[in-house]
């Protein structure tokens, strides 16, 4: 397959990489000194179960130039998926199919509005990995999984050439009935983890062992799902209690990229995160005060600038 992968940070860069030393031909679109460096060096993997060095990949700055693909990656922080749509518009021959792997449930709903619906396939990741230098992608632990699906229909032939060639990279994948579901049950869990440590400035294990955070966690949860539901998505009646139970295995120092964000003065996704479950619950009629509060308190930061 042709990949092109728009985003060579922690996410676009494993995957990508992984796909290109399996065979693949793939292009990166970056910036900075993480293009002069997939330029000049290549991009490596730091992992215990996958690591990878390849000294020379194909990397552009400009969407214009990926030619034509087979399918698109998308691994940009979301305030940017738009800017990346348009640009996929404006391709002569655009891709056959397009794939994000961001965080939030708007995203796809926001690449319709500039894509063809029919190019559109849903998709979720699960992986902890980030650029720990120009060029060097560290992955951490051995988790990197790929759910995939086709919204409102049977999985496509470019569903199976992708579920293929992410095996074939030594990528967990799983093709869902019901990608809708599968991404929201990943956003569920994102906005609370996101939300609460980035307000408190702690990591998970201070949050599930103080009683006031734990109700705070679930509480994030509890308001998601609402929304969730009020919009047609189907999620098991105890999905909050696995949630809990899910957190009190995770590592005690376990942040969030948003948090990290909030700590070093980047922009935050929380239009999309907390923020995107205050608007959707407005939209739907589901009060979310939870959410609003915390959105509110982190919205100075929006644009970036770090708290005293």
């Amino acid at each position: 397959m042709r990949i092109a992968v728009i985003g060579a940070g922690g996410v676009g860069g494993y995957f990508g990489v992984q796909l290109a030393a399996a065979g693949h031909d793939v292009v990166f679109v970056a910036r900075g000194r993480q293009l002069a460096a997939l330029r000049e060096g290549g991009l490596t993997v730091v992992s215990d179960d996958h690591p990878v060095r390849l000294t020379e990949v194909e990397a552009t700055d400009d969407v214009r130039a990926i030619g034509d693909v087979d399918l698109v990656l998308i691994a940009v922080k979301l305030g940017e998926t738009e800017n990346v749509a348009r640009q996929l518009a404006q391709l002569p021959t655009g891709p056959r199919a397009v794939l994000s792997l961001q965080n939030g449930v708007q995203k796809d709903e926001l690449l319709r509005t500039h894509l063809p619906a029919t190019e559109i396939l849903g998709g979720v990741c699960y992986i902890s990995a980030a650029i720990e230098a120009p060029g060097v992608i560290r992955h951490n632990g051995s988790l990197a999984r790929i759910v995939v699906g086709t919204y409102g229909g049977p999985p496509s032939a470019t569903v199976d050439a992708l579920q293929q060639a992410l095996g074939d990279a030594g990528v967990e994948v799983e093709v869902s009935d019901d990608i809708d579901a599968a991404v929201w049950r990943k956003f569920v869990f994102l906005v609370a983890l996101s939300s609460a440590t980035s307000a408190a400035r702690q990591p998970i294990g201070v949050l599930r062992a103080n009683d006031s955070t734990r109700r705070l966690l679930r509480d994030l949860m509890e308001e998601t799902v609402a929304v969730a539901r009020a919009r047609g998505v189907v999620l098991p009646a105890d999905y909050v209690d696995r949630q809990m139970d899910f957190i009190d295995t995770l590592p005690e120092q376990m942040g969030s990229s948003m948090h990290y964000d909030l700590t070093h003065g980047n922009a935050l996704e929380l239009p999309w995160l907390g923020g995107g479950v205050v608007t959707m619950g407005e939209a739907v009629g589901v009060p979310t005060p939870t959410c609003r509060a915390l959105a509110a308190a982190l919205s100075p930061y929006t644009q970036g600038g770090t708290p005293a």
